[in-house]
């Protein structure tokens, strides 16, 4: 049991290592302003409402694109890797493919659902700066 947990966990961190590695790309792009500034690397970056605004807007990004749908895409191949090795055992697999498929589904709209219902209560707000779209 010990060595497919560990299978698992260097797994993983083969897979979440390149996203890591990439994690400065996802930060909004630095401006310069004369008053409320925070020097940072030699720019000088704003520190406003609008600026937590973009940084929740990276986190939701990095979540939803980075993190939630190539999980899913794995969740997928796995379970259709199940599915076309079952072989003489096709009551057992399939089900659990088809576990699988489903709660990879429900996962993906879930995680889309909420990214819109943000989206939409923002909107209804009257909020108009660039979170709201991409």
């Amino acid at each position: 049991m010990m060595k497919k947990f560990l299978i698992f966990v260097f797994i993983l961190l083969i897979l979440i290592m390149p996203v890591l590695s990439l994690a400065q790309t996802v930060l909004p792009p630095m401006k310069s302003y004369n008053q409320g500034v925070v020097p940072c690397d030699n720019v000088t970056v704003p520190c406003d409402f609008n600026a937590f605004l973009d940084l929740i807007n990276n986190v939701i990004r990095f979540i939803l694109f980075y993190m939630a749908i190539p999980i899913a895409a794995i969740m997928f191949a796995y379970a259709g890797f199940l599915l076309v090795t079952a072989g003489e055992e096709a009551a057992g697999a399939r089900t659990k493919a088809k576990s699988i498929f489903s709660n990879a589904l429900i996962g993906l709209v879930l995680a889309a659902a909420c990214w819109l219902i943000v989206k939409a209560i923002l909107f209804i707000l009257g909020y108009q700066g660039a979170w709201i779209g991409f």
